[in-house]
This record gives structure tokens, C-alpha cells and sequence, in this order.
């Protein structure tokens, strides 16, 4: 690491210096603070009442806190179209810098409209809190399937990345320059959070030279624990704990009990050589290229040496039951340009339980005959789930108490029974049958978010655009997840007919507790026959517009949990079906 050795705080001693952070970046500029102080901010908080305001979604709240303390040193805003066409196609910013993941603003058509090149845009939080203003450099349509390509390397939105891009990102970008006027509020793990200079003051302190890093979205359990042991040996260096807290990726553990988790660890550490701190961070899922982007952001940050262990990714396969990435593309891409970086990558090996030595062992040091013991991540969650043996070598008691904690039996678990299909199919009638008959077996809350209901008592001011109903099966999908996530029964039954929006209302409740999906795939032509209210027949005559299944498409889910026809199954019936289905999950049990 080259550059000049500098404090934030006040000059230091000789001696101190020795041992100080520095404030170069990788890239050999100086550390982004694009926050203005007081004086220079007061004008943009009077003038901001008069532009353009944009409520920040969560991915873009974190964007802005770490362009805005210098997390994503060099960028001083989010990136302008020549800067975003180079990073997407060669990993560089527009004047070389190596830079892997656009970070770009993505709005509605609709408020693109109010803005031009020049103009200011107030940023604010969910709250109104105006955070940054920002100065409108371009404003464009980017070609979101080139972008997933290239970024992800596949245009496969069963990747949870390219799904977010394809189905969840505005269709304008905008680019242009950031004036801070104040820090995002953060009131959990306030002990645990720090700046880019925070924590490079912070090392200063306890004098640490040689930090390593280790990136995580995950609980730790012993694996980890031996795998960031092995590096802070091999680089004699100081260990840095630092997760990302930030939006996680889908079905992850939520980060207050993650960080929990952490703060158990820390016990087994030691305590002058490890330390906690917390990555307000929206991960992309990218691969090699999030790999790339991680190191630079912990150089950010003052690290030394970062941990790349093999197939960081840990993403599920794609359509055709391939794996995304190569297990060693991350490792080889950030050692192509360990030179750039200005921090040591360590590509480490992947550590594994061997019983006849009762210790892990990096995989390539296994002696044929020995016998490798593994717990899958979806065997750890089942053992959790349903209460069984977590075996010593595998956990550390503590953590596994923490989440069988936020992990109970399922019996115990709140849960959404989804039903989708054709208007006249006859979720209404099941759904409603199935009320009854969870509510016989009483022990918890049920609700029933029935289509017509919904669009009643909660979405009554919504029109049936493709927009509106999306936007409809959002909002039952947030009731629905907050019934789960505090033990309760969300029975919903809305025509919902695109798999985008229903794959988000999964992704919404899944985490929370059970997501069951049941299409009731009763054929048109029988939902056509049964119509009571006359709407296909105004549908047909052309009166009724985009109605779904005669002028508008609907998808059919491709891997529900459950599929029932109404032809020839009554409604009593296909309710109990779904009642041996929740059984056999686990989501209900036999109390006698």
C-alpha cells in the first residue's frame, strides 16, 4: 500500500504515524466526504423545498450513505451514462479507474419527466429527511437486458440480481453529483457501525497496520471461524469482521440476528485482534464482479488483506440447472487485478471437519482415507427448524440458540397459503372453506386477503392497469407478510396473474415464516361458463379491458406447491388438501 500516512482527527506524534491507516484509496486519490458542513449545506436545505423530491427505495438509501462517507471512494455521485457504459462493459469508470458495479439512481417515467441536465434533485428517506441534493448530470433509458449480461453474465432472472434489475429497478437512470446534508439515521447496533474514517481512526487507536477482512452475509459458525483464523495467521494481521447489513440477498437471515450472532462469536475471538463493524451495503449478487467491488470498498475502509474464499456467490442454478458462476472465477478475477487494488487478496480453500483429527482442514490437506464431515446450509436450517441435533464441530451453541430463536418449529411458524389463478376458479370458495377449517383447529390467527375484499377495503382508489394490479398484489402481499412474521395465518386470493409480482410476494413473506403457492388451475373455459358477475362476457365484447385471461395474459406458476382443478374437486375437498399439504410441511401437526 503506497500513499501518505494521515489521521482525520488531529496531527499525530511521529511514533503515532508510524501506525496510521492511510487515507489513499486504491485508486491513489484521497477518501470521498462529499457531506457539507454547516454553513455550506443551510443554502441547499432553504432552495430544497423547491426541487424536485425522490423518496429513496432501501437499495438506494445505501448506495447514498456510502457514496456520501466515502464507502464507494472514487465516485462523488452516482454515475453518469458514459461512466455506467464503461463500468458495465469493462469494469472501468469512464477515465480508467477499475470500478465493477454501476451504482445508478433508477426512477419512474413519471418523475424523469420533471427533470433535465442541471436541475437538483432533493434525496430524501422514507421519513421526508432530506439527506443530499443532487446535481442532474444525465438522465437516461438504460438497456436493462445488456446491463443483467453483462454485470451478471446471464439474462436469467431466476438469478435473484437480474430479477431485482429486470422487475424491481426503475426504467430511467440518473446520474450526477451528490451534496450531503446529513447521515441516513441508523438506530440498531449503534456500537457496531462505522464510517470509512471511523474505522481507519479506529485501527489507528489500537494500532493495527495489517487488517484483514472478511465479508459475510451469513451467520458464522466454526468453518468460518477456522477459514478467517487461517488468514489473519498467514498475513499476521489483526481481524476484521465485517458483514453486509445493508438490503440482503433473498431468504437470508435478517441482520439483527445475524449481528447477534456475530457478537457471540467475538467471545471465542481474541479480543485485542478481532473486531466487529458494521457494511450498510446492498448486495448485487453479481459474482466475480460483487467479489471485485468488495475488495475496493474494504480498501475503503482500511483494510489491508481480504478474504476471498472459493464460490462466494452461493447462488442457487439457473433454468437449465446450471451452476451462475464458476466456483474459482471470483478468486482469479480479483487476482488479475490485485495490482490495482491496493489491498492483498486471499484466496483461501474451502475448510472442511475431518473426524479421525477432530479439526478442520483446508480441503487440498484431506489424506485419502479420512473422513470429511458436512452440514449443508439446507440440512443446518431443517435441524434447526424441527429442533433436531446440531452436532459441536459444526456450530457454537450460542449461535445455534440465537437462531432456533428466530427459527421455531414450524408447527409454531406464522405462514401465507397463496392462491392464484383465473377469476371464476374458485379460490374464493377454497380459500374461504380452508378459513373454516384452520380456525377449527384453532392456535393461531387466520385472515383471509380474499381479491375482491382487498380491492374494497384497501385498494379501492386502483384502477386494473398492469401497474395497479401489481401494486394491489404488493399490498396483500405486505399484510400478508406482517400476519406471518408475527405468528399468524394470511389465506390470500387474488387473481394475481404475472410471476414477477407473485415471485416478489414470496421473496416478501418466505423469510418470515411459510410461503405456500397454490394455483388453482381450473381451465378458462370452465371459469368462462361459471361467470356469475358477467365479466367475461364484457371482456369478450370489449368493454371490460386488459381482464386477464381474454385480453390480458395469465402466467401460470411454474413450480407451485400445490396444484388443484375445480372440475372434479369440490371445495371441501380441495381444501383439505391443502391441509394434508401444510401437514406434511410441518406447518400444522397432529396435537393428540
Amino acid at each position: 500500500m503506497t500513499g501518505k500516512y494521515k489521521s482525520s482527527a488531529n496531527p499525530a506524534s511521529p511514533r503515532e504515524a508510524d501506525l496510521m491507516i492511510p487515507l489513499i484509496t486504491a485508486h491513489g486519490g484521497v477518501l470521498k466526504n462529499l457531506y457539507l458542513d454547516a454553513a455550506a449545506a443551510a443554502p441547499f436545505k432553504t432552495q430544497a423545498q423547491t426541487y424536485p423530491s425522490w423518496d429513496l427505495t432501501p437499495r438506494q438509501l445505501c448506495d447514498l450513505e456510502l457514496l456520501l462517507n466515502g464507502g464507494f471512494s472514487p465516485l462523488d455521485g452516482f454515475l453518469n451514462q458514459s461512466d455506467y457504459d464503461r463500468v458495465v462493459a469493462e469494469l472501468r469508470l469512464g477515465d480508467g479507474t477499475l470500478w465493477p458495479i454501476p451504482i445508478t439512481l433508477d426512477v419512474s417515467e413519471a418523475f424523469a419527466g420533471q427533470i433535465g441536465g442541471g436541475s437538483r434533485v432533493a434525496l430524501r428517506d422514507a421519513e421526508g429527511v432530506l439527506l443530499a441534493v443532487l446535481e442532474v448530470g444525465d438522465v437516461w433509458r438504460p438497456d436493462k437486458a445488456h446491463e443483467a449480461q453483462q454485470v451478471f453474465g446471464t439474462d436469467d432472472d431466476a438469478h435473484p440480481g437480474v430479477f431485482h434489475l429486470l422487475h424491481r429497478t426503475g426504467p430511467v437512470y440518473i446520474g450526477g453529483r451528490l451534496y450531503g446534508i446529513e447521515p441516513p439515521t441508523h438506530y440498531d447496533f449503534p456500537q457496531w457501525r462505522d464510517s470509512p474514517r471511523e474505522l481507519r481512526d479506529r485501527f489507528i487507536r489500537l494500532g493495527w497496520r495489517r487488517v484483514v477482512a472478511f465479508q459475510t452475509c451469513n451467520p458464522m459458525h466454526r468453518a468460518h471461524r477456522e477459514l478467517t483464523l487461517r488468514a489473519v495467521q498467514q498475513a499476521e494481521a489483526n481481524l476484521l469482521i465485517h458483514p453486509a447489513v445493508g438490503v440482503p440477498r433473498p431468504g437470508d437471515v435478517d441482520h439483527y440476528a445475524r449481528v447477534r450472532c456475530y457478537e457471540h462469536l467475538l467471545k471465542t475471538c481474541p479480543e485485542q485482534t478481532t473486531a466487529l463493524s458494521l457494511l450498510n451495503l446492498a448486495v448485487r449478487m453479481a459474482g466475480p464482479r460483487e467479489t471485485l467491488w468488495h475488495a475496493i470498498i474494504r480498501q475503503n475502509h482500511g483494510c489491508t488483506h481480504f478474504i476471498v474464499d472459493r464460490d462466494p456467490a452461493g447462488l442457487d442454478q439457473d433454468r437449465q440447472g446450471r451452476a451462475f458462476y464458476d466456483p474459482d472465477a471470483a478468486q482469479q478475477l480479483a487476482l488479475r487485478h490485485q495490482d490495482e487494488l491496493g489491498i492483498q487478496i486471499m484466496p483461501l480453500p474451502e475448510m472442511v471437519y475431518v473426524q479421525e483429527r477432530a479439526q478442520y482442514l483446508p480441503v487440498n490437506e484431506v489424506q485419502t482415507g479420512e473422513t470429511v464431515l458436512r452440514l449443508s446450509g439446507a440440512e443446518f436450517r431443517r435441524r434447526v427448524q424441527e429442533g433436531l441435533e446440531i452436532p459441536d464441530w459444526f456450530s457454537y451453541p450460542a449461535v445455534v440458540a440465537e437462531l432456533r430463536r428466530i427459527h421455531p418449529p414450524r408447527h409454531q411458524q406464522g405462514f401465507t397459503v397463496f392462491f392464484t389463478g383465473l377469476s371464476g376458479s374458485g379460490k374464493s370458495t377454497i380459500a374461504n372453506a380452508l378459513r373454516v377449517k384452520l380456525l377449527e383447529l384453532g392456535g393461531r390467527a387466520v385472515t383471509l386477503l380474499d381479491g375482491d375484499l382487498v380491492r374494497k377495503h384497501l385498494s379501492s382508489e386502483l384502477g386494473f392497469s398492469k401497474e395497479h394490479r401489481n401494486l394491489n398484489i404488493l399490498r396483500i402481499g405486505y399484510v400478508a407478510s406482517e400476519i406471518t412474521r408475527n405468528g399468524g395465518i394470511a389465506i390470500c386470493a387474488p387473481i394475481a396473474p404475472y410471476a414477477a409480482t407473485r415471485r416478489q410476494v414470496r421473496e416478501m413473506i418466505a423469510p418470515l415464516g411459510g410461503f405456500i403457492e397454490v394455483h388453482v388451475a381450473t381451465p378458462l373455459e370452465i371459469c368462462e361458463a361459471r361467470d356469475r358477475k358477467g365479466l367475461y362476457a364484457k371482456a369478450r365484447a370489449g368493454v371490460l379491458k386488459e381482464f386477464t385471461g381474454i385480453s390480458d395474459p395469465y402466467e401460470a406458476p411454474e413450480h407451485p406447491d400445490l396444484v388443484i382443478d375445480t372440475r372434479d374437486c369440490a371445495a371441501g375437498e380441495a381444501a383439505q388438501r391443502v391441509l394434508l399439504k401444510l401437514e406434511r410441511l410441518g406447518f400444522i401437526c397432529d396435537r393428540s
